[in-house]
């Protein structure tokens, strides 16, 4: 049973009672027409043949209040393009695919990078141009963003994630999604093990200051779900790597206030592919996850003035090893008194490699403070390259128009 406690600097928005979806369905409805709903989902297209996506595809078709959906797919070719173009046609809502690998985006690819920068092609990058092609539909005052592999995907936590953005009743100009992640034992072990702890280390050493405390807030800080309305689109920039979504956070809150954020409840439970840990190899799996986070925190914290060396990150180090230590030993009997599996052994290698995680991430920080630049916001690009928006618009439709055998 959830509870309906406040916890840090932010509003959480609980889920106290479950069957009222078809209440807030209807206020959803009412409140479209002046804060229509652009759905972004990033996916590769290995998602197509996994069991998450049809689940989540067949959840889709009862949705009534989104006006349209865009899907950016990654690792595609032309067959694999057309493949998911057929599989999404049975969507009622207007629907599109951006083709990342296909000629046309990557000839606006080509044009970004020699205005701008190259960055690393993943899930940051992919959602990122999925918002310039609702922005530049010009449809819709709220984009929702949801992954393609949650296998317990329900209508319900689509329509609590738009709710506190596209109601005219709360009014939030950006809201994050948490939720529990449990079967026969707890999982989130970069949330539970790394992020959490790394903040609550950060915040002894530095004290509290205001952006670990708002980070610190959030219940489940990588969550790949959040809302935010165009306005926020428009202004923020955010990683393309594993940082996304402690990115974005980051991003909304150096461009929003605190009144204007929430996190709701979205599921009595969650439960997605997972992936390995990885730990003598930083370029993959959980690890490099670790890694990009912790380099994406460190280079927030830079431009708020903290000043690092190579004595901060190996106290630091020490700091988070004792609090993870803390946490791990609270989620052991937390696991027991609710008769859940749970592997110390695992759970500490975890911690170690983690650990090794914030050295790894803090010799790049000192080596190179800057690295790779964040995505520029969009109202930048528009302000560098007037005519992008119509041209990517352009390749986009151009691209959906396409049939076997063009």
């Amino acid at each position: 049973m959830t509870d309906f406690f406040q916890n840090g600097v932010i509003a959480t928005l609980h889920r106290l009672n479950p069957d009222n979806e078809e209440v807030l369905i209807k206020k959803l409805l009412k409140s479209k027409k002046r804060r229509p709903i652009a759905l972004v989902l990033p996916a590769l297209f290995s998602e197509f043949t996994g069991k998450a996506l049809p689940r989540i595809v067949e959840e889709l078709k009862k949705v009534s209040y989104i006006d349209q959906i865009v899907l950016s797919l990654g690792k595609a070719n032309k067959e694999q393009f057309l493949y998911a173009k057929k599989f999404l046609s049975c969507l009622p809502q207007e629907t599109v695919i951006l083709w990342n690998d296909g000629p046309r985006l990557q000839v606006l690819y080509q044009e970004l990078e020699e205005e701008f920068f190259s960055w690393e092609s993943g899930k940051g990058l992919a959602t990122w141009m999925a918002y310039g092609y609702v922005l530049a539909c010009n449809k819709c005052h709220v984009i929702v963003c949801h992954d393609c592999d949650i296998l317990t995907y329900k209508r319900e936590m689509l329509t609590r994630l738009c709710f506190p953005i596209a109601s005219t009743q709360l009014n939030y100009e950006f809201c994050k999604g948490y939720y529990p992640r449990i079967t026969d034992r707890m999982h989130g072990r970069v949330t539970r093990l790394f992020v959490t702890p790394l903040i609550r280390a950060l915040i002894k050493i530095l004290g509290h200051t205001p952006f670990l405390v708002y980070l610190d807030s959030f219940r489940y800080p990588l969550a790949g779900e959040f809302a935010m309305t165009t306005e926020l689109a428009w202004r923020i920039r955010i990683p393309s790597d594993w940082g996304l979504e402690v990115g974005v956070l980051s991003e909304v809150y150096r461009t929003s206030t605190l009144r204007n954020i929430c996190q709701v409840d979205l599921a009595e439970n969650y439960e997605h592919k997972h992936q390995e840990l990885s730990p003598e190899d930083a370029s993959k799996g959980l690890l490099k996850m670790a890694v990009d986070i912790a380099k994406t925190l460190f280079r927030t914290l830079a431009g708020e003035g903290v000043v690092f060396s190579d004595g901060f990150f190996k106290t630091l180090k020490a700091t988070y090893v004792r609090e993870a230590q803390d946490a791990l030993r609270k989620y052991q009997n937390d696991s027991i008194i609710n008769s859940l599996f749970f592997d110390r052994h695992a759970e500490a290698l975890a911690v170690e490699a983690f650990a090794n995680g914030i050295i790894i991430a803090g010799e790049q920080i000192l080596e190179d403070p800057l690295g790779i630049p964040l995505i520029p916001s969009w109202s930048r690009v528009g302000s560098a390259l007037p005519e992008f928006f119509d041209k990517l618009q352009e390749a986009v439709e151009e691209d959906n128009k396409m049939v076997n055998g063009d």
